[in-house]
């Protein structure tokens, strides 16, 4: 059997983007949505994901962007500028600066002033910020691990390097992306 796309039809595809490209097709019989079967599903992935992933993180009165930082100090091993938590974390300065200050308040992590530079402020974890993301990590692993184990082996390795070199088109082209 033959989908309206002219590929072979996946009788497995009764996800929510194979309905909406059906939609798609009944109205315009001849447009390709090849794009939106790739970029739908994986937005749409990323949107479900996200939900669950951000659960044990509400729980832990932390939003997605904090942990981000969190993570950041965490994985980086040493102190970091505001400017270096806004290029890690794909962040503003301004959504920095206010996460920041939420998170030292909480007591999760320490400014310190450079002592050449007073512009300049370095952070850090505190151990209660380290303890909490070592907390949480292994659980969003776990759950990661879970969701991709109804994928073999070998279709992991095939998505992760397919998606990563997407990525890496994406980062690296300028005026790919629309703004």
């Amino acid at each position: 059997m033959t989908a309206p796309n002219g590929r072979p039809a996946d009788p497995a595809t009764h996800d929510t983007v194979a309905a909406v490209v059906r939609q798609w097709q009944t109205v315009h019989p001849g447009l390709d949505t090849g794009p939106m079967e790739i970029i739908g599903r994986v937005n749409r992935c990323a949107a479900l994901l996200q939900q669950a992933e951000d659960a044990p993180l509400r729980r832990a009165g932390l939003s997605r962007p904090e942990f981000d930082l969190l993570g950041a100090l965490r994985r980086t091993g040493h102190e970091l500028t505001p400017g270096d938590l806004a290029r890690e974390t794909f962040s503003s300065g301004a959504a920095v600066t206010k996460r920041l200050k939420q998170l030292t308040e909480r007591g999760l992590v320490e400014r310190r002033g450079d002592t050449r530079d007073r512009r300049v402020a370095h952070v850090r974890l505190t151990e209660a910020g380290r303890e909490l993301v070592d907390g949480i990590l292994p659980g969003q692993l776990a759950y990661e691990a879970a969701v991709l184990s109804v994928l073999t082996p070998a279709a992991r390795d095939e998505l992760a390097a397919g998606l990563g070199e997407l990525l890496a088109r994406l980062e690296g082209t300028p005026g790919m992306l629309r703004t």
